[in-house]
């Protein structure tokens, strides 16, 4: 029988391991190598945003008007002008640094006991946070020793500078926690060292050559900060799964009696396609992103579908070449308690599923509308859901440092929120009819740049900046006074700012998730019809992903924007959930449900194309991937949970929303709702309208010969042929 391509790539590794392994190493270490000596290229300002907002900022960028990096200090004292001696040793330190000009000298409140200092960091206000360092280390030490004094610094490169090292810390603690997490998981799941370690440094290297690829990329599709970070977690999360399914299929097959050779082909053809449609199935909703509008979310395709692809590549390659070298190596470093449960017997891992398993199949239509009930309760808070691009106190917390310098300065010295930035371009700038139109406004509102034919217009919003009033009046100066004033003057004219940048960021986020959902539902639905040829099968998994995404979001609405429970998960209410996490997480977990999914409907299909009937195949494939997909979704929920406990609250609500929601999708879903439904459809689960027969029929498992008896201790189980 011609066997399918996860199983030939399987056999061809394990026949020639020593090509398969080196030439997996060659390609971590080059990829490695060209994307540290490329770097990355990070977004500009212009690109992060979209809309009228990010071409104001467009037209600055490409004339070259870079206002240099503002950057405030606070000198603040118990009492009236005791900030005084403090303000003037800050001042000399910080001259003396060389990278500061404009120092403006010290602006007294109104009570006269704080005073604010203002001043510019010298050069390319894009690369200011690199040189600020002796300049913060200046201002920390003015403001050390001296009793009743106070001093905080708040600018756009002390803000870069400490952004950046708390990405970095935070990074690194992910890195560092979940790590452990997946090998401790792997272990309880093995009860063997070996087996541990392989998926979690096959994962880490598919993550490292991943990085540098995307490095290289980067220089033509400008990345943001996060998406490094978005990388890590979908590559170890996934690249351990899909070792966990491959590894898991070939020890069960081996303690069924088959020797490796036999037990190893088994694995390709089964686990290693399904592993190949899973994947295929995440880059494909990942590519949704590219929908989006926004190039944040290009960024994160990238990321996510080159590190998806490199995963899977090395789980039916090096994988099975390294199984075929370990053999029964494989078993090395046991651990006696865990090993001597495994060794029990290969299902006993499935006793627990085939506990719940059994009323659920007895009485499918009440289990189904229970398990249904259940999520559609924990997505009811989905339907308030309010979305905002957080400001820095609910983004940091309250006792952030940077939120500290930023709320004392703004108390002592209020200014009102950031004004709106119009931005004025034309062929000849000082011409009467753009003269005339920029006399309407202020004089001291308006700075004209002839050289470069820009006028840049600071017009004041009332309101906080982010309220309703704001707002309104964004809407009124786009909608109505620029166009009647800059009608017929031939001048491009964009409105810009902070609050018309969140404004156009939550328009197009609006806007793009409906192309975004209709493209990743459509390539599903294709995707499993042409694996299952049925479209019965292709709708359930549609209908039951969005079941699982629609959970995760009534969860992180109900812990972040409502506050219940966000104590006991160590966060806190921030009233609103980022803007752009909820198309993040569809896209995600609408991917991460098919790694569940095909497993063990593939397993189920396997079952009933050997003559199982419907309920039987139910039964017996997903008490066989029981311990799989569990040991997987814990993974995966470890994984996140981690991003859960980072600093920055977009990390916190996309680490727990992605966690909630693959424990859901594991348990309620997976293993209750899923066989109840195909106990429910029977024989329809199988059936292929006559319109659809032409599509291939694929193998869902390997013909082989029963298993003579047990053989555990083949040493070399493929020949290096």
């Amino acid at each position: 029988m011609k066997r399918n391509l996860a199983a030939r790539i399987g056999v061809w590794s394990a026949h020639h391991r020593k090509t398969a392994v080196i030439g997996w190493l060659l390609f971590v270490v080059l990829a490695t190598v060209l994307g540290g000596a490329s770097g990355l290229v990070e977004m500009t300002e212009s690109e992060q945003g979209t809309g009228d907002s990010a071409r104001a900022r467009k037209i600055l960028d490409d004339v070259g008007l870079d206002r240099p990096a503002g950057e405030l200090v606070l000198v603040g004292s118990d009492t009236a002008g005791g900030w005084k001696a403090t303000a003037r040793e800050l001042t000399a330190a910080v001259e003396g640094t060389g990278e500061v000009q404009k120092i403006e000298p010290p602006l007294p409140s109104e009570d006269g006991r704080q005073a604010l200092i203002r001043f510019e960091i010298k050069g390319d206000s894009k690369t200011a946070a690199e040189r600020v360092q002796p300049v913060l280390e200046a201002v920390r030490e003015a403001g050390k020793g001296e009793q009743g004094i106070e001093v905080h610094q708040f600018g756009q490169a002390s803000a870069e500078k400490w952004l950046g090292d708390l990405l970095s810390e935070d990074f690194t603690k992910a890195e560092f926690t979940a790590v452990p997490l997946a090998l401790g998981i792997l272990l309880v799941a093995f009860g063997a060292v070996a087996a541990a370690l392989l998926p979690v440094a096959l994962a880490l290297t598919a993550c490292i050559a991943a990085f540098g690829l995307l490095s290289l990329a980067s220089h033509q599709l400008h990345l943001s900060q996060t998406t490094y970070s978005v990388m890590f977690l979908m590559g170890l999360a996934v690249g351990v799964d899909y070792c966990l399914f491959y590894l898991r299929r070939e020890r069960d097959e081996r303690a069924a009696g088959h020797d490796a050779d036999t037990a190893l082909r088994i694995a390709a053809a089964t686990s290693g396609r399904a592993v190949l449609v899973s994947g295929v199935t995440v880059m494909l909703a990942m590519a949704g992103m590219f929908l989006s509008g926004l190039m944040l979310f290009k960024g994160f395709a990238l990321a996510t579908i080159l590190v998806v692809f490199i995963a899977m590549l090395g789980s039916v390659t090096v994988l099975p070449a390294l199984l075929a070298w370990l053999g029964d190596r494989i078993d090395a470093g046991r651990v006696p308690f865990l090993n001597r449960r495994r060794r029990k017997g290969v299902h006993e891992s499935g006793a627990v599923a085939g506990a719940v398993l059994e009323p659920v199949l007895a009485r499918p239509k009440l289990f189904a509308f229970a398990s249904l009930a259940v999520l559609l309760v924990l997505a009811a808070p989905a339907v308030g859901m309010k979305t905002e691009q957080l400001g820095m106190e609910k983004q940091f917390g309250p006792d952030a440092a940077l939120t500290v310098a930023h709320k004392r300065i703004t108390e002592a010295f209020p200014g009102g929120p950031a004004p709106a930035l119009v931005v004025v371009q034309a062929d000849d700038i000082e011409s009467p009819p753009i003269r005339a139109a920029l006399a309407a406004f202020d004089r001291d509102q308006v700075t004209l740049h002839p050289a470069q034919d820009v006028a840049e217009i600071e017009v004041p919003l009332p309101g906080n900046g982010s309220d309703s009033r704001s707002k309104d009046a964004l809407a009124d100066l786009r909608e109505h006074r620029v166009p009647d004033t800059f009608d017929g003057t031939g001048a491009q004219v964009y409105v810009g700012g902070e609050l018309a940048a969140s404004v156009d960021f939550n328009d197009q986020l609006k806007r793009g998730i409906v192309p975004v959902l209709a493209f990743i539902t459509a390539m599903t639905f294709l995707l499993m019809l042409f694996c299952f040829r049925s479209y019965v099968i292709a709708v359930t998994s549609i209908l039951l992903n969005l079941l699982s995404v629609a959970a995760a979001y009534g969860v992180m609405v109900a812990v972040f924007q409502h506050g219940w429970g966000a104590s006991a998960l160590g966060t806190e209410a921030v009233g609103a959930i980022e803007g752009w996490m909820p198309l993040f997480v569809l896209v995600v977990l609408f991917g991460l449900s098919m790694d569940y999914h095909v497993f063990v409907v593939s397993r189920i299909r396997e079952a009933y194309d050997r003559g199982a009937d419907t309920r039987t195949a139910i039964r017996e494939g997903i008490r066989r991937t029981a311990g799989a997909v569990t040991g997987a979704a814990a993974i995966m929920v470890a994984v996140f949970a981690v991003f859960g406990t980072l600093s920055m609250q977009d990390m916190k609500q996309m680490g727990v929303g992605l966690a909630v929601a693959v424990l859901l999708d594991a348990t309620i879903v997976r293993m209750v709702l899923l066989p109840s439904v195909m106990a429910l459809l029977g024989e329809r689960n199988w059936r292929t309208p006559r319109g659809l027969r032409w599509l291939p029929q694929l193998e869902h498992g390997e013909t082989v010969p029963a298993p003579s008896g047990p053989r555990r201790h083949a040493a070399h189980p493929v020949s290096a042929g």
